[in-house]
C-alpha cells in the first residue's frame, strides 16, 4: 500500500511540477465511477484531469465498469448504496478498493463488499456540487477506511483529485453531515426566507439586492467568526428585534418560528462573546 501512496502524486507535489512521474500500481490507474449525476461526473472530471482512466458508468454499465477497474466510487444517493455494493461485490478480486461518496453513511453499508475482500472507503467532497461539472480543486475532502489501507487510499485519491483530505471518525460521520448541510442547505434556505420577505414588503429584484450583503457577511465570517455579527441583537437593540417580529407576523407569518429560533441563538453568541475576556 505504501507503493501506492507513492504512485499518487499528491497536489503539492504536483505544484513543484512532479506530477509526471508515472504510476505503475494499476488500482490508481483505473478507476470505476458508478453513478453519471452531479458527484459522479464532477469526480470523473476531476479524475480525467488528474490523468486517471476513468470509467463513468450508470446503471446497466456498473458492472462491466467495476470488472474492468482496480477501485470503485459508488456515487449514488445513500439509500441506493448497498444495493450498488451487492453489485459491485459481484467484482470483487480484480477490484480491490470500494468507496461510496456519502458524507452521513458508515462504511457498513459496503460489508458484503469487505466480506469478499475488499478494502472499503468513503471519500465526500466538503463543497455544494450543483451540477456534474463543478471544479472540486482545493475542496476539503471528508475520508474515512475500513483499515489503513483504505484510509490511505482515500487521502492518496483525494488528493489525485485536487482535494484536501480531512479524516472523520465513523462515529461522528452524522454530526459531520448535519454541520454540512446547516452550513450550505440551510444558508440557501435561509436566503430564500429573507428574499421571500422582500417579496412580501413589495421590494423587487430581492436576490440582486441581498447578495452583496450576504457574500460580505460569508467573507466577515470566514475572517473573523463570531465577531462578524452585527446587527439589532448584538448592540442590544430589542425594540427594533420586536419591529421585526411584528412585520414578520404580518408579511409572513410562517417565518416567525425560524426568526425566534434563530434570534435566541444569535443572542447566545452575542452573549458569549461579551463575555470573552478583551
Amino acid at each position: 500500500m505504501r507503493e501506492l501512496e507513492r504512485d499518487l502524486p499528491t497536489v503539492a507535489a504536483r505544484e513543484r511540477g512532479c506530477a509526471d512521474a508515472p504510476a505503475s500500481e494499476p488500482a490508481l490507474q483505473r478507476l470505476a465511477i458508478v453513478g453519471a449525476g452531479r458527484v459522479g461526473g464532477s469526480l470523473a472530471r476531476a479524475a480525467t484531469a488528474a490523468g486517471l482512466r476513468v470509467r463513468l458508468a450508470g446503471r446497466d454499465g456498473a458492472l462491466a465498469a467495476c470488472r474492468d477497474a482496480d477501485a470503485a466510487l459508488l456515487c449514488v444517493p445513500d439509500s441506493e448504496i448497498a444495493a450498488a455494493a451487492e453489485m459491485a461485490a459481484e467484482a470483487v478480486g480484480p477490484l480491490r478498493f470500494i468507496g461510496h461518496v456519502s458524507g452521513a453513511t458508515g462504511l457498513d453499508a459496503l460489508a458484503v463488499c469487505a466480506a469478499r475482500g475488499a478494502v472499503t472507503f468513503s471519500l465526500h467532497p466538503l463543497q455544494t456540487i450543483p451540477d456534474g461539472g463543478t471544479d472540486l480543486t482545493a475542496a476539503p475532502c471528508a475520508i474515512s477506511g475500513s483499515d489503513a489501507d483504505g484510509e490511505l487510499l482515500a487521502g492518496a485519491l483525494s488528493e489525485r483529485l485536487g482535494m484536501r483530505p480531512f479524516a472523520v471518525p465513523e462515529s461522528s460521520r452524522a454530526a459531520y453531515h448535519a454541520a454540512a448541510a446547516i452550513a450550505s442547505n440551510f444558508l440557501v434556505a435561509l436566503e430564500e426566507s429573507a428574499a421571500g420577505l422582500l417579496d412580501a414588503a413589495g421590494i423587487d429584484d430581492a436576490r440582486e439586492l441581498l447578495a452583496p450583503l450576504v457574500l460580505r457577511t460569508a467573507a466577515n465570517w470566514t475572517e473573523r467568526g463570531s465577531e462578524a455579527l452585527t446587527g439589532p441583537i448584538a448592540r442590544g437593540d430589542a425594540a427594533t428585534v420586536e419591529r421585526h417580529r411584528e412585520a414578520i407576523r404580518e408579511l409572513a407569518p410562517e417565518l416567525l418560528p425560524a426568526y425566534e429560533a434563530l434570534a435566541a441563538r444569535t443572542v447566545e453568541l452575542a452573549d458569549a462573546r461579551h463575555r470573552e475576556p478583551r
